[in-house]
């Protein structure tokens, strides 16, 4: 089974040989963030580097929606969501709503956790688990938050 990486390649490929050239910019330019983060931090290109890269791309270009709405930018807004869409392609599928409740709520058990304060341990025991590559933390701390006191 080819890795994300590869999978984005082969894209990259197809889009070219299609004269899909939206598409090709957007894989093209994800490819470049991608081997520059591995330059950078002197790793090799893997699944979890790849999702990292891509997570924050997405994270990005939704923010950057907040900020053209607020411009009223609709024509920036929607190639974002274009973006965000095609990239999300290559995340793996998060966890649902109530596994994920679930599994907050027995990392906070186990951990013991009793405030807002503790929610470092909470997170640091989340990453540890097996299902931590299908969590978005930045969602996560809210829901955290709203389970502490």
């Amino acid at each position: 089974m080819p890795t994300i990486y590869e999978t984005l390649r082969a894209d990259i490929v197809t889009a070219v040989k299609a004269r899909d050239s939206a598409l090709a910019t957007i894989l093209r330019t994800n490819d470049g963030a991608i081997q520059r983060a591995s330059l950078d931090l002197n790793k090799s290109i893997d699944d979890e580097l790849v999702v990292t890269i891509l997570r924050k791309a997405v994270k990005n270009l939704a923010a950057a929606n907040v900020e053209f709405e607020k411009g009223g930018r609709a024509d920036l807004i929607e190639a974002n969501l274009r973006e965000i869409a095609v990239l999300e392609k290559y995340l793996p599928k998060g966890l649902d709503a109530a596994r994920l409740e679930a599994l907050v709520t027995e990392v906070i058990a186990s951990t013991g956790a009793q405030s807002k304060k503790e929610m470092g341990k909470v997170i640091g025991a989340l990453k540890q688990r097996p299902e931590a590559g299908l969590i978005d933390f930045g969602a996560v701390s809210k829901l955290i938050q709203s389970k502490l006191p």
